[in-house]
């Protein structure tokens, strides 16, 4: 039974999400033989000022490339 955890910035539409839920199925599908139903996949999204890089935030690195 898997768990796939993702945590990305925030700002990707529903379609952009739906679509990574469904790669992330057919990944666990794939790799490990996995049922669909028995996969879990949870999305937590993050604001862009509460994520950083590089001492930068990700608000702060799309409005000063």
């Amino acid at each position: 039974m898997p768990l796939i955890d993702v945590s990305i910035a925030e700002g990707r539409s529903p379609e952009q999400l739906r679509a990574l839920v469904s790669a992330l199925h057919r990944a666990a599908e794939e790799t490990v033989g996995a049922l669909p139903q028995n996969t879990t996949v949870i999305i937590r999204e993050v604001p862009a000022t509460h994520w950083s890089r590089g001492d930068r935030t990700i608000a702060e690195a799309r409005d000063q490339p």
